[in-house]
């Protein structure tokens, strides 16, 4: 496998004003497999999810968007569920049903890329599976990407969670997170000084990309005692909803990167400069705004990406 993204599976209610609820497949794990698939990169999902209807919808999705699956996913009573209410501003506002465990993987797995998503590495029982396997996969070579994208109506805030978001952190080459997960883990830093405490973890990321909304995006770098730091701005768009819009920004920055990924990808990651990082979040920026124009998480394809790249 290639890319291995790990994370949860759910099934989304979508409320929007004036119009009946809409039922979709998603979840932060299965929004980013699926926009990578759809970026032409060979990808396996490792999720969970119940052998019901919102799963048969779930592997419907997966397989239209040719989403390999890594170890049987029916290991709950019933699919996750995500109600969202999108705003006037499109905004999603949501409320949880959630249960989460890892697929049992074989001892030889091995990947390019594994990409690790938000409850995954916090929610019992699988957090504890999940940090066994990437700590496996990092010594193997594989480049370890994570996304924070913390739901603290899951989780909740505190020290635990911060706890756990670190201990995955220490584990990966790249961070992406936005600055509303980086003030509910730390709500008196700044966006630079809890991007720095990330850098600062032992054997942690070589770089922290933040995303700022309708503001656009930075990244802080570090390799050695050199220190970089910058940013874009968002592409203007027509936004119709901000659904799956982080998982699509995550999951192009890992197809822009794709070249420096594997063995040897934290050292590789480490050498880019300034116009490196500006070109990675500028595309991964334009592959969210085609998301936020459309219903729900529809991430771009290739050729979608194409046509809005000037």
């Amino acid at each position: 496998m290639d890319a291995l993204v790990i994370g949860e599976a759910v099934l989304d209610v979508v409320h929007a004003e004036a119009t009946a609820p809409v039922e979709r497949p998603g979840g932060s794990a299965v929004n980013a497999a699926v926009a990578l698939a759809r970026l032409g990169r060979p990808v396996s999902l490792a999720t969970s999810y119940g052998d019901d209807a919102a799963g048969a919808l779930i592997d419907a999705h997966l397989a239209g968007a040719g989403v390999a699956l890594a170890g049987s996913p029916y290991l709950l009573e019933a699919t996750s569920r995500a109600e969202a209410v999108i705003g006037a501003d499109g905004a999603a506002s949501y409320t949880f049903a959630m249960g989460w465990r890892l697929p049992a993987l074989g001892p030889d797995a091995t990947a390019r890329v594994a990409h690790v998503t938000s409850q995954a590495p916090l929610l019992a029982p699988g957090a504890h599976d999940v940090l066994t396997l990437v700590e496996r996969l990092r010594l193997s070579g594989t480049t370890i990407s994570y996304d924070v994208n913390l739901r603290p109506a899951i989780t909740g805030t505190g020290p635990d969670v911060e706890s756990g978001v670190l201990r995955m952190a220490a584990l990966a080459d790249l961070v992406k997170a936005s600055d509303e997960d980086l003030l509910a883990l730390w709500p008196d830093r700044t966006v630079g000084e809890a991007a720095s405490a990330l850098l600062a973890l032992h054997g942690g990321p070589v770089a922290v990309v933040v995303t700022h909304g309708g503001e656009g995006a930075s990244w802080h770098a570090c390799a050695g005692v050199d220190w970089s730091t910058g940013g874009v701005h968002a592409p203007v768009v027509d936004m119709v909803d901000t659904i799956g819009a982080g998982d699509t920004f995550a999951a192009a920055l890992v197809d822009h990167l794709w070249p420096l990924l594997g063995t040897g990808g934290r050292e590789r990651l480490a050498g880019l400069g300034c116009d490196d990082w500006t070109a990675a979040l500028t595309y991964a920026g334009r592959a969210a705004a085609v998301t936020v124009g459309r219903l729900g998480a529809d991430p771009p394809t290739r050729a979608d990406l194409d046509a809005v790249t000037p």
